[in-house]
């Protein structure tokens, strides 16, 4: 809301509002009250030219007999009426549920009156004397706010119903056998307690079926995600618990932490494969608990927290190799949901294509494109090792580009690669080593990604910092 006065007596349309070069009236509804004649008449006079309904009213025993008969989209009310303040009824109005935008034009005005228009959910609040283009200005903004409002809820409902046609009301999207049974699982666990484990390789929709356990669950409380591998080891404990003022160095001021945020929803621990091992005992500690110690405090905080989490990797091969505790793998394995890459439901992938063009078309604002059968096929393909994640991201810079990019995909052939065994499956020496093995892969994968670090390690389907730590950890590479 804004608040606008300028020095200068109402005064009749300019030239510029001429009747001869006015446009076409706009559609909108407006009702004027005020027990002034004067203003009545010369707001009627100036609105009846701009806009398709314009009804004023000096009391509002009058302003109700004409509400009672039609919608108005805009009144514009004078805050001291003759029967009774036009503030108090445009309150009683809100109280009654009715959301229509107000403007306040008012002689006198405090501190206290301009407080309770805002409270009140005024567009604006105009002093008077005023000038013919203050009003037609506020008028305007006040039906563009209406137009984007209703243009913002008609793209929420068409997104909604992609939404729907996309994920259905399990969240998951895909139709295939090995998709229904992730979704049947999320059902069937949504409403309970208890906590999940998510396991699959990156951006096979962990978070996404996360997030629909949440939502199915019906928890009041936020769903909010955390990447482990984000956070700086140092800040994991004051991110998740908080910390309170002084308890570290840059420590200014007081801080919730994520459980606080989450506390009557879920945490949904992304990576936690990577996350330090001090840290994975105090989370143990809150599920036999339910309370988290801010950093620097001496008081526990009660916390109502379902607690998911995913890796990318077996968190039963962390365990025997000791990087991850045993007992809080066996609090998380409560219920475990393993994602199926992308090259596992390949019959899904028309469909998610379909609703990825017509989803990310409206929400680029670009006009979508159709596939041939063809194109399908040469999807349908490719191995994906960057799983849906990756097929929604080609989709989207087709959007943009207006054509395909098959060369992101299958090189200047347009056609998938057909590896032979042997450029799949590296054979190795039976005398080497586990870790030998494991080091000769690596590096194999890093070369093959010109050292790229951050795709050798999404080849591998690990994180790059897991991987660096592996690579410090052979002194004759550092």
């Amino acid at each position: 809301m804004s608040i606008s006065t300028v020095q200068q007596a109402p005064s009749l349309p300019s030239e510029k509002y001429s009747r001869t070069e006015l446009p076409s009236k706009r559609s909108g509804s407006i009702l004027v009250v005020d027990d002034e004649a004067g203003i009545r008449n010369f707001l009627h006079r100036a609105l009846i030219k701009e806009y398709g309904l314009v009804e004023v009213a000096e009391s509002v025993e009058t302003a109700e007999e004409l509400r009672q008969r039609c919608h108005f989209d805009l009144l514009i009310v004078d805050i001291r009426l003759s029967d009774r303040s036009g503030l108090e009824w445009v309150e009683e109005l809100r109280r009654r549920g009715n959301s229509v935008d107000v403007i306040f034009i008012t002689a006198y005005a405090d501190l206290t009156t301009t407080i309770s228009a805002l409270r009140s959910g005024a567009t604006d609040f105009i002093l008077k004397p005023f000038r013919l283009e203050q009003i037609l200005a506020s008028v305007e903004r006040s039906f563009e706010r209406r137009m984007l409002a209703r243009e913002n809820l008609t793209l929420r409902r068409q997104v909604n119903d992609i939404s729907e046609r996309l994920y259905g009301n399990s969240g998951i999207l895909g139709r295939s056998s090995a998709m229904k049974t992730v979704s049947d699982m999320i059902k069937r666990v949504a409403s309970t307690p208890s906590s999940v484990l998510i396991e699959g390789e990156t951006g096979t929709g962990k978070e996404l079926a996360a997030s629909a356990i949440h939502r199915l669950s019906g928890r009041e409380g936020a769903f909010v995600p955390v990447n482990c591998v984000a956070i700086s080891p140092d800040l994991f404990e004051s991110e998740l618990f908080g910390h309170t003022k002084g308890a570290f160095t840059g420590a200014h001021q007081s801080r919730d932490g994520l459980f606080s945020f989450a506390n009557g929803g879920t945490l949904f621990l992304d990576e936690i494969s990577e996350m330090p091992s001090p840290l994975q005992a105090k989370i143990l500690r809150v599920f036999e608990n339910h309370r988290v110690r801010p950093v620097g405090s001496n008081r526990e905080i009660n916390v109502d927290v379902r607690l998911i989490a995913a890796s990318n990797r077996c968190l039963e091969d962390a365990v025997i190799a000791g990087t991850f505790r045993e007992d809080l793998y066996y609090r998380l394995n409560v219920v475990t949901i393993k994602c199926p890459p992308l090259r596992d439901h390949v019959e899904d992938i028309p469909e998610m294509v379909g609703i990825f063009t017509q989803s990310l078309a409206l929400e680029l604002g670009v006009k979508p494109f159709s596939f041939s059968q063809e194109d399908m096929a040469r999807l349908q393909s490719y191995r994906w090792p960057g799983n849906v994640r990756e097929l929604k991201n080609l989709v989207e810079r087709a959007l943009l580009l207006g054509s395909f990019p098959w060369e992101a995909i299958s090189g200047n052939s347009g056609q998938a690669e057909s590896a032979t065994p042997d450029q799949t499956t590296p054979e190795f020496s039976a005398d080497l080593t586990l870790e030998q093995v494991e080091k000769q892969h690596m590096l194999q994968v890093l070369s093959a990604a010109d050292g790229n670090k951050s795709e050798a390690a999404r080849r591998l389907g690990i994180s790059r910092k897991t991987m660096e730590r592996k690579l410090r950890s052979w002194p004759e590479l550092s």
